[in-house]
């Protein structure tokens, strides 16, 4: 095989976006064989690939070595499932499934290993999130103590709300910022630090659009170590704040503003409280600035790590079987916004659904009228 023929299923934002790329010629070895959308008057996006009506239809041309799934969220682990046990490659899009439940059953199904299963976490390939990761990996932090994310610059309007009956919905997309903006950071955070052992989250439901979903979320975490984080994430804050703190034996690290700077102590925090005479004070230290780095080839960098996977056996960047961890942190505070409950992790899956479940029987929500949203709500964030 010297090429991968790809099938993109839902031409909304990202599968547009997706199909643009590749056209474009942005992905080596990769070529866009078909598309498949229920919507007719989406086919026209991409003429020059055929269009299906539906997955099946796709699947069974023959036209296809690998699917990509960019469709609303539940139907990432219907589908997925499809895919898989037709035997194709399979890339998915953010989040992996809604809830950890179906993210067990999607991955379930991966059982041929020939077959490579990815998921869409551009940001894994951004240089700023692999230096952190590989200071925390190698040590250069000592053992983690605290860790602070803000993450409030997923600003969105009523406007972008009101683009598609299924946002904003416990039936139609199963959460809000953390099912929709978030799946990226939480991602990073367990990919970076690791899964804390409890959560304990307050969220705002509602709190800043007319929508039912959560659109505000502070959450506090243990780590087994002992460790404490706080994650806080909104889309109903401007201009947004995007800081990342990170407090170890061995000094600070801080994100901000697209530069990492690391403040070294000399002796290791607990070395210097337990053998130094003196009442107050704290360790000597430097101040480290990392060189400026980019933010890596994104979503088309992931499409070409699939690609290479495929066709020479290279290691994936993000497997899909690591994004029910991301899917996990999600329903843990959403669990505790529920409840009022401290939640231990691994979470109880079932009783994450039927809380859930429970959540689209009560929805109150009606239908809002579909309108238009210009590009400006969706790609400018679409890295992030």
């Amino acid at each position: 095989m010297n090429k991968v023929r790809l099938g993109i299923i839902g031409l909304g934002n990202m599968g547009s976006v997706h199909s643009a790329n590749i056209l474009a010629g942005k992905v080596p070895r990769l070529e866009l064989a078909a598309i498949a959308d229920a919507d007719p008057a989406k086919h026209a996006r991409v003429p020059q690939a055929k269009a299906f009506s539906s997955l099946e239809a796709m699947m069974s041309s023959g036209l296809v070595d690998a699917i990509l799934i960019a469709t609303p969220h539940y139907d990432h682990t219907t589908l997925g499932i499809q895919a898989l046990k037709s035997g194709l490659h399979v890339m998915v899009e953010k989040p992996l499934s809604v809830h950890k439940a179906d993210a067990q059953r999607l991955i379930a199904a991966y059982t041929d290993k020939k077959q490579v299963f990815a998921a869409m976490f551009n940001q894994r390939t951004d240089h700023y999130y692999q230096k952190i990761r590989q200071l925390v990996r190698d040590g250069e932090l000592g053992e983690i103590r605290r860790v602070n994310w803000i993450i409030t610059n997923w600003f969105r309007t009523e406007h972008y709300y009101a683009s598609g009956s299924w946002r904003a919905t416990w039936a139609g997309e199963g959460g809000g910022v953390l099912l929709n903006q978030c799946p990226h950071n939480l991602d990073l955070f367990q990919w970076m630090l690791g899964m804390p052992k409890r959560i304990r989250a307050n969220c705002g439901f509602g709190k800043y659009h007319d929508i039912e979903v959560e659109d505000d979320v502070t959450a506090y975490m243990e780590f087994p170590n002992g460790a404490t984080g706080v994650f806080i994430t909104s889309t109903g804050e401007a201009p947004g704040t995007n800081r990342l703190e990170i407090a170890g034996e061995l000094g600070r690290l801080v994100y901000e503003d697209d530069r990492i700077i690391f403040t070294r102590n000399k002796t290791p925090m607990t070395e210097f409280s337990r053998t130094v005479p003196e009442a107050f004070g704290r360790p000597e230290s430097s101040i480290v600035e990392m060189p400026a780095l980019d933010h890596g080839g994104q979503h088309n960098e992931i499409l070409k790590n699939f690609t290479d996977a495929i066709i020479d056996g290279v290691p994936l960047v993000s497997p899909a079987v690591e994004g029910i961890h991301s899917v996990e942190l999600a329903n843990a505070m959403l669990m505790s916004g529920w409840t009022g409950e401290t939640v231990e992790l691994p979470i109880d899956a079932a009783r994450y659904e039927a809380l859930l479940k429970e959540k689209i029987a009560g929805s109150k929500m009606k239908k809002k009228k579909k309108v238009a949203v210009s590009g400006d709500d969706f790609t400018k964030s679409f890295g992030r």
